[in-house]
């Protein structure tokens, strides 16, 4: 864990739960695409960068999500470097509890504050200021999150964040996390006619090619879509509907799984009933959503 992989002149990746990206510009700029999980992660991450005598210029994130801003707080004091998001990602980078209450619906209890759900805050820098690296592509690619990106290198290498993951984790996981299914599918045909000298997901192995893992991932949406539409057959609310998804997929239920799996069956939802496929009713004071 924590081994440093070359996979290009000038990147490299880190391998961990969520990947970091490396990229060195030159003797003087290093740039990270995101930072780990929390503190411990940022540690690790600055002794390969001391290790190698690397300057730690900016932290590029990909997007909000604690495993991949955690480690930008201790790095950022340790280092002095800017930290870069946008849109949306911005504000949660900034105040990271919008993330727990975002998935919560409200005030988030004690169990949902902690650092898988809601990192340190760290100051921000939007992409679009003079000191970005103008080499590099901010690549949009919503659907995961509000305003993820992506991040092309000028030498082929692009890090693709959270928008696949690999068939482990989703056999192994089933739901994975979506805010908005109708952008999340757009990603995927976007992604699947990239072409690159190499793909770094976050949560799954770098390849050259991935549209094989892409369509698996959009086989995995539908097939989720499916089974949610056969539970509304009849009118049903929401909470049955998402004690169906946990016991059909055999998910371990707790606040966290609640929170991450019901915002997504939620984001379902709202595309079904926007394309037509659910319906909804409002009886004896409670929300009941009906296949169409």
């Amino acid at each position: 864990m924590y081994e440093l992989v070359q996979v290009s002149e000038k990147c490299y990746y880190i391998n961990c739960p969520a990947k970091i990206g490396v990229y060195v510009a030159d003797k003087d700029n290093v740039y990270l695409v995101d930072s780990g999980n929390d503190k411990d992660a940022g540690r690790k991450v600055r002794q390969i960068l001391d290790k190698n005598g690397w300057h730690l210029t900016a932290i590029l994130n990909t997007h909000s999500n604690a495993d991949h801003i955690g480690g930008n707080q201790y790095l950022q004091k340790q280092t002095g470097c800017r930290v870069y998001s946008g849109g949306i990602e911005a504000a949660f980078t900034k105040y990271p509890v919008l993330e727990p209450s975002f998935l919560y619906g409200g005030y988030p209890c004690k169990e949902l504050r902690h650092k898988f759900l809601m990192a340190q805050e760290s100051n921000v820098t939007d992409f679009s200021e003079e000191g970005f690296p103008k080499e590099i592509e901010v690549i949009p690619l919503p659907g995961h999150f509000f305003d993820m990106v992506g991040f092309g290198m000028p030498d082929g290498v692009v890090f693709l964040a959270d928008c696949i993951s690999s068939r482990e984790t989703l056999e192994k996981y089933a739901v994975s996390f979506i805010y908005d299914v109708g952008a999340y599918l757009e990603t995927l045909d976007k992604v699947e006619q990239m072409e690159a000298a190499m793909f770094i997901p976050a949560h799954a192995e770098a390849s050259a090619t991935i549209k094989e893992l892409v369509r698996y991932n959009r086989d995995q949406v539908q097939n989720i879509a499916e089974k949610i539409v056969s539970i509304c057959k009849e009118p049903v609310c929401f909470e049955k509907i998402l004690q169906e998804v946990f016991q059909g997929y055999g998910i371990s239920i707790n606040f966290e799984q609640y929170v991450l799996v019901g915002s997504t069956v939620r984001s379902y939802l709202s595309w079904l009933k926007d394309t037509k496929k659910l319906s909804t009713v409002f009886q004896d004071s409670m929300l009941l959503w009906q296949s169409v």
